[in-house]
């Protein structure tokens, strides 16, 4: 039997993720918790139940076909506690209020939808980038679908944490074009705090892939009074200047989009904690970058 990947979303016509066109798709399951993710339902490879009260019309099918027996509304934490994911009032659902977040997909039929796009791959430069969530918690399956789309001969990029184990996911990274690698902060406590767990074994993980290639690009998710302070730009340019053949680094200004899904999930969030950086001091940390000898680069 072929195994499968559960996946938020597979996204074609992806031009901030890589060179090109490109499909990004977007593994479900992540080890950090990160307070301001854009894609809290990346938390688990669990599929959970988006729903969007305002298109509720209180018409109970969903109710009538839940295993469960969870009311209509959805909203308390005890229902979101009880419900299994398995989908039955989504299908029932007749305006949509409701949606899962995670599809199983084989290799195969990733590789059919991939087919579908090539010659957007081809004509761009373009290719498919791995994202999430994170990527690298389904190694096994990640692996097989890297290995299928190194065989099609197209470029491939990944968008990752670095929290994993760099030993286990060398062979499927040796066939990588372009590693995006977070660095979320340099201070261990603050990594800590904000995400659930220490940079220890992240910066090992870069150090160690700087060591032995290019096509790294370390992105910074710059968010003012989290990290987005000249020190620990400043820092994080230095160790990317240390430990890079190639050193560049991408500033990703916080957006708040993803506040919905919070509420879709009936998840508490922090928003109004965070603060987009302005153009002027995305400005001034580029500069900062640029002065420790470290190449800003944006694929905007």
């Amino acid at each position: 039997m072929a195994s499968k990947g559960r996946i938020l979303q597979l996204q074609n016509y992806s031009v901030n993720d890589g060179d090109g066109i490109r499909t990004t798709i977007f593994f479900a399951g992540c080890p950090l918790r990160c307070r301001w993710c854009a894609n809290p339902e990346g938390y688990t490879p669990k599929n959970q139940i988006l729903y969007v009260a305002s298109r509720c019309i209180g018409c109970r099918r969903c109710e009538a076909v839940c295993p469960e027996g969870i009311r209509f509304d959805f909203q308390s934490p005890q229902a979101r506690e009880r419900c299994t994911g398995c989908g039955a009032c989504v299908d029932a659902c007749l305006e949509k209020a409701r949606k899962n977040t995670v599809t199983e997909y084989t290799v195969d039929e990733i590789v059919a939808k991939l087919e579908s796009q090539l010659r957007f791959f081809r004509n761009s430069g373009g290719g498919v980038t791995y994202s999430g969530g994170e990527c690298t918690m389904q190694a096994d399956f990640l692996a097989e679908l890297v290995d299928a789309v190194y065989d099609m001969g197209l470029d491939q990029a990944i968008e990752t944490s670095a929290y994993f184990d760099l030993e286990a996911l060398q062979p499927t990274l040796d066939k990588i074009d372009l590693l995006f690698l977070d660095i979320k902060h340099m201070d261990r406590d603050k990594h800590l705090a904000f995400t659930g767990v220490d940079n220890d074994l992240i910066l090992r993980n870069i150090a160690a892939l700087g060591a032995q290639r290019g096509g790294i690009v370390v992105r910074i998710p710059t968010i003012m009074g989290v990290n987005g302070d000249d020190d620990n730009i400043s820092r994080t340019a230095q160790f990317v200047k240390d430990h890079l053949r190639d050193p560049q680094i991408e500033l990703l200004p916080y957006h708040p989009y993803g506040v919905d899904k919070y509420v879709q999930l009936g998840m508490p969030d922090d928003e109004g904690e965070f603060r987009t950086p302005t153009q002027e001091e995305l400005q001034h940390l580029t500069d900062i970058i640029e002065r420790e000898g470290v190449r800003a680069v944006s694929f905007k």
